[in-house]
């Protein structure tokens, strides 16, 4: 039987309902990305902006997601993990709301920040509420948040061209994503359990967490500094950010590799769509067969070889299969992602410090990430093509995999002691 968190507001704690507003919260966090790429030809036009300037749009909002993520533990603590999330959801309301209103390349650059400040918040506070309200299904309900990042990305490549040419604008096409931004803010706000009494809400099959009411009196977080002094946590940061540098390069160029080989920016989106829908499917379904074993490094292992396919498909044969090449490398990036959220959470017990070293991770790596879509668009500009983006994105993900073989949780306690 499921058990409801009594916090004074009809609703609250109840596990289906905060389940719905994390998938909700989640599926926010891409569109304003992914909806850039397929207009970038008419971005281009309107705003003046080059292939350097229209990489800030991708990279500024990886840049503060790291920052805030960095960040994440100190502003769990002044704002608690409920109050972050309806900040963030906010954030990408008004910031999307904006690009109705406010033209311009620069103004353009500035709500991709405000949007990338809210996806920061919410990026820190998720999974610290995922692992503390759902501890027995914790990799489960972690894939299907990282499915509900992937799709809102799909939907982002897909939907935005369409409305823009619906509406004869695309600051309309971009502007709209405020609408499920503040749909999302609403069903958190009346379902996530209160910062002062959050408790594990229990779903059939679940396991009662006997230290759950005693979370109040333990020990605040490991601290930061003493997380950075670890080799391990810089070794989380680097194989995450050297990943999710090809899902950015990806969101931000993929479309217009294409269109210079004559494909429409529908068509272009189109690809961006289905590269989404394949890294929900996979960040869903991997860490769901991952959580058979403790041990996930063969499952990171495939999901690093699907994106190495993918992008040497792309690089060497773009023309031969492009639906195949994003959809396989689409598959590898999503599931890595979420494989690696899982993973940072393995390492440590206690939902605080878990979410510390997770919240490190993600900000040490989405900064490493964000710089990916400018060298992209460097290498274009020296090479004429994308495609030396391509095998540069390969080349990183032989690194990753290499670093994958430490990941070895009998030697989790060694690598991360808990209070050392």
């Amino acid at each position: 039987m499921a058990v409801e968190v009594s916090t004074g507001r009809r609703g609250v704690g109840a596990p289906g309902w905060a389940l719905a507003a994390i998938v909700l919260a989640g599926l926010n966090l891409r569109p304003f990305l992914t909806g850039i790429g397929p207009l970038a030809p008419v971005i281009r036009a309107g705003t003046g902006l080059d292939y350097r300037g229209m990489a800030w749009l991708t990279l500024l909002p990886m840049v503060l997601i790291g920052v805030g993520a960095c960040l994440a533990p100190a502003m769990r603590r002044w704002l608690g993990e409920r109050r972050a999330v309806l900040l963030a959801l906010a954030l990408v309301g008004v910031g999307s709301l904006l690009r109705l209103a406010w033209p311009g390349g620069t103004a353009l650059i500035a709500t991709a920040a405000l949007c990338g400040l809210g996806t920061a918040a919410a990026q820190a506070a998720l999974p610290a509420i995922v692992k503390r309200q759902f501890p027995a299904r914790m990799a489960m309900v972690m894939g299907l948040y990282s499915a509900a990042l992937m799709a809102g990305g799909a939907l982002g490549a897909q939907l935005t061209p369409w409305i823009a040419g619906l509406s004869g604008s695309w600051h309309a096409g971009l502007a709209v994503w405020a609408l499920p931004a503040w749909a999302g803010w609403l069903l958190a706000w009346r379902t996530l359990p209160r910062d002062a009494a959050v408790e594990p809400a229990l779903s059939a099959g679940d396991v009662p967490d006997a230290n759950a009411k005693a979370n109040a009196s333990r020990p605040a977080a490991i601290p930061v500094l003493r997380l950075l002094r670890r080799p391990r946590t810089w070794l989380l940061m680097a194989s995450f950010g050297v990943m999710n540098g090809g899902y950015a390069s990806l969101i931000a160029w993929l479309a217009a590799y294409y269109q210079e080989r004559g494909w429409s920016g529908s068509a272009s989106g189109g690809l961006i769509a289905v590269m989404s829908v394949a890294q929900a499917v996979a960040a869903l379904a991997l860490p769901t067969l991952a959580a058979r074993s403790p041990d996930r490094r063969a499952w990171l292992a495939l999901a690093l070889a699907l994106q190495a396919i993918g992008f040497a498909g792309l690089a060497g044969w773009p023309d031969l299969a492009p639906l195949a090449w994003a959809i396989i490398g689409g598959a590898g990036l999503g599931g890595c992602f979420s494989l690696y959220l899982v993973v940072a959470l393995d390492h440590l017990p206690r939902p605080e410090d878990a979410a510390a070293l997770g919240a490190l991770m993600q900000g040490g790596g989405f900064l490493l990430a964000g710089c990916a879509p400018w060298l992209a668009a460097v290498l274009h500009d020296a090479t004429g093509s994308f495609a030396a983006a391509w095998w540069y994105h390969l080349a990183a993900v032989v690194l990753v995999m290499l670093a994958t073989t430490r990941f070895d949780p009998r030697r989790y306690l060694l690598a991360m002691p808990s209070r050392a």
